[in-house]
């Protein structure tokens, strides 16, 4: 198993947890000024969804490129949690299986396309992921919510049970 896949598939279950503890959430508070990098939690995790698309987009050839950004805001937590879970499931696939990670992507950055490699692309998707969940994680419990673990996916040793779900809805 590859350790992208493994990557892809934490991605899911920690997207999917912390969409789990927000459901239902009121768009008052997704869209209330929290400290952040993104001034809202619905901003925040906008935010992550479209680096999500915009990459998958670049991997999968659909040119889209940089109209990613330019999509509405998703403001329903519900309807964001499922585009996200669809992006996590995009990205699992995508990962499962032979990766030419040497192989070069073309990718569009403002005012210039530049020529990326797959091997330093998903690093840097995964910890762009890292990065923007944690401060969600903030803003989540800012908002009242208690901020759920996010991080109990790989070791046997306090594995959260929906961390289990996901590797074995995966792997079977």
């Amino acid at each position: 198993m590859s350790p992208y896949f493994e990557f892809a598939v934490n991605n899911c279950y920690a997207n999917r947890t912390l969409y789990e503890a927000i459901a239902g959430m009121d768009q008052a508070k997704l869209t209330e000024r929290w400290p952040g990098f993104f001034p809202s939690l619905s901003e925040t995790l906008n935010h992550i969804r479209k680096v999500d698309a915009f990459y998958l987009d670049a991997w999968n050839g659909t040119d889209i490129g940089r109209g990613v950004y330019a999509l509405p805001d998703i403001e329903d937590v519900n309807a964001l949690a499922e585009e996200q879970s669809r992006l996590d499931m995009d990205l699992v696939s995508f990962c499962n299986g032979d990766i030419d990670l040497d192989r070069c992507m073309a990718v569009e950055r403002p005012g210039a396309q530049t020529q990326e490699r797959i091997g330093a692309l998903l690093p840097h998707l995964f910890q762009h992921q890292i990065h923007h969940r944690g401060q969600a994680h903030v803003q989540v419990g800012d908002a009242g919510i208690a901020p759920p673990q996010l991080d109990d996916f790989f070791l046997e040793w306090e594995r959260a049970p929906i961390a289990q779900d996901c590797i074995r809805d995966f792997l079977s």
